[in-house]
């Protein structure tokens, strides 16, 4: 199973895309799709629809797992992070890609074992279980692998338990 993890942003989507068989789970590629600052929100949004679909074209995901939104105290950046995040499924369902939403927390558990664990514990297991020199960069992008590193070890476990 192939899997596009995303942690949505409208100046920065992370990605990490894995290979999931049987288990085990190897990193394809990772990165970050960068919208300048100073842009129209439109034309970010739009950007980010562009390079999604070039991402999704490229490496046909099976699925596509993303974190689900919580707003912060800065309402203005949780409504634009919101925004991206509505194209960024939109982009999913336009090319049949089904989505999975997972809180932090479900990550953090999927990933660390303990749901209220640190960022920087989450990015160091994310590394050691895929096996990985360093932890992917930037943040976004080390963020969407762990993402994405939770849906196939979630998904492994419900299917083991049917």
């Amino acid at each position: 199973m192939r899997i596009l993890g995303i942690d949505p942003g409208y100046a920065i989507v992370g990605f990490g895309i894995l290979e999931a068989q049987r288990g085990q789970a190897r990193l394809l590629r990772c990165g970050a799709i960068n919208t300048q600052a100073g842009v129209p929100m439109p034309r970010r949004l739009l950007q980010i629809h562009e390079d999604l679909e070039t991402l999704i074209k490229r490496f046909a995901p099976d699925v596509m797992a993303i974190e689900e939104l919580f707003f912060n105290t800065n309402v203005t950046t949780g409504i634009g992070v919101a925004q991206a995040r509505g194209v960024i499924l939109m982009t999913a369902a336009q090319l049949g890609v089904t989505v999975y939403e997972y809180t932090p927390s479900q990550v953090k558990q999927a990933v660390v074992g303990y749901g209220k664990a640190e960022k920087r514990q989450v990015m160091d297991m994310t590394r050691r279980l895929l096996h990985l020199a360093a932890v992917p960069k930037p943040d976004d992008a080390a963020d969407a692998v762990a993402i994405a590193l939770c849906h196939a070890r979630s998904h492994t476990s419900r299917l083991s338990r049917q």
